[in-house]
């Protein structure tokens, strides 16, 4: 007979007890399990071209002009339809990406390495605001942004990294919580720490100063710099409580712009989806809910981990970003303290006396109690190419939640 509490106590202790190191910075084909010439990564579960959304198929688009396999939409798309490129998610290769999250074979990419269990994660680099691949932008100055990221910035990043020996994601998270940030639409804080540490080494590289000025000025102006290094952290802790015989933790929960899918500790690799909630929140001036895509984006990384949304008592100023009050950011994590199986060891909340945030979705606790895990979000416009139209947040579908226990109850009891 199983033991379901031993399980899950196992799964979040393994979550919390590790320590995502960010190593450097590497080629996507040469650093991440699986990846090759022909395949491009993406957010959420498994989804076909055809069932894409504007944003996702933009950034497809965008990645292929990046990779000069194409030079047009037209171009792109034939590639797609023509069985030539194939798409996976980010997930079953141990990486993440926000919004669309497109990772193409030459791209670079954060490494994070957990030190106390031994496994790795990867996330690209974070274009910063306005028209991005990630919200499905893919015009030229979108392209050469990203070429500039992938040599200037990716070279002298990776340089800083190295010579500071690492940066300790967990411990720059812990501070950043304590300093008004939740983690996922709100890292101000740790995007300043974040390019603090990294300053000195990138004033010390091999490189122009004009690159170095260029680079200090472009990290010190995103505040989204450090999403998504934080992003392979919170997918290295997660993937640490993966896999654990008898868990009915949530270790993925991720959306596509169509779908959102989640994973169980105690049910392997195989996918619950749901259609993808439509976000709550502020628009920026001159865009209504009419011009907002589906929620999209592999960032609810997050959530799992313990932060984001399940964070935003240490975030209250966030409100004015996503809509609400502060007292909305307090009760929103006391009622993820409902369904979760612990509360964080590394990530405290100084309003709450210190109190651990709630760690560990249960997916009985779920089902239960009909409460479901808050997100945080971004907004994409639904069609590609206008970018990001406002922050909110949404729920995801309770029918993952349901079938996924159903799932676990013929696993082991039948």
């Amino acid at each position: 007979m199983i033991d379901i509490e031993k399980a899950n106590q196992e799964a979040v202790t393994k979550m919390m007890a590790a320590r995502p190191i960010c190593t450097g910075i590497g080629v996507a084909r040469e650093v991440i399990p699986g990846m090759r010439d022909d395949l491009l990564l993406h957010a959420g579960p498994p989804i076909s071209w055809e069932d894409a959304s504007g944003p996702l198929r933009g950034a497809i688009v965008g990645a292929l002009i990046f990779e000069k396999r194409a030079q047009s939409w037209e171009e792109a798309e034939q590639l797609v339809t023509s069985g030539q490129i194939s798409f996976e998610p980010c997930h079953e290769h141990g990486a993440v990406g926000p919004m669309a999250g497109v990772i193409s074979p030459s791209m670079k990419v954060y490494i994070v390495e957990n030190e106390t269990h031994g496994n790795v994660a990867y996330s690209n680099l974070n274009e910063g605001y306005g028209k991005v691949l990630r919200y499905g932008a893919y015009s030229e100055e979108v392209i050469d942004k990203l070429h500039w990221m992938n040599t200037t910035l990716a070279d002298l990043v990776h340089q800083a990294i190295v010579a500071a020996g690492g940066l300790d994601i967990r411990a720059l998270l812990a501070e950043s919580l304590h300093m008004g940030d939740e983690g996922h639409n709100r890292n101000k804080a740790g995007s300043i720490v974040f390019t603090a540490k990294l300053a000195p080494h990138i004033a010390a590289a091999e490189g122009t100063n004009q690159d170095k000025a260029a680079v200090l000025q472009f990290l010190g102006e995103n505040a989204l710099s450090v999403l998504n290094p934080v992003m392979a952290a919170c997918k290295a802790m997660a993937d640490a409580g993966h896999d654990i015989e008898g868990s009915t933790i949530m270790t993925v929960m991720a959306r596509n712009g169509t779908q959102l899918g989640i994973r169980v500790s105690g049910l392997g690799d195989r996918w619950f989806t749901g259609p993808v909630g439509q976000p709550d929140g502020l628009y920026f001036p001159g865009f209504t809910a009419a011009d907002a895509n589906g929620d999209i984006g592999d960032s609810t990384i997050t959530e799992t981990a313990g932060i984001g949304a399940f964070a935003m008592a240490t975030a209250p100023a966030i409100v004015t970003f996503i809509s609400g009050t502060p007292e909305l950011a307090l009760n929103t994590t006391m009622e993820m303290y409902e369904i979760t199986a612990a509360e964080h060891t590394a990530f405290t909340i100084p309003a709450l006396g210190f109190r651990g945030t709630p760690v560990g979705v249960d997916i009985r606790k779920v089902v239960e109690l009909g409460i479901r895990p808050q997100i945080n979000t971004g907004i994409a416009h639904k069609e590609p190419g206008i970018g990001q139209v406002g922050a909110g947040l949404v729920l995801p579908p309770m029918n993952v939640f349901e079938e996924a226990l159903e799932a676990f109850v013929e696993k082991y009891f039948e």
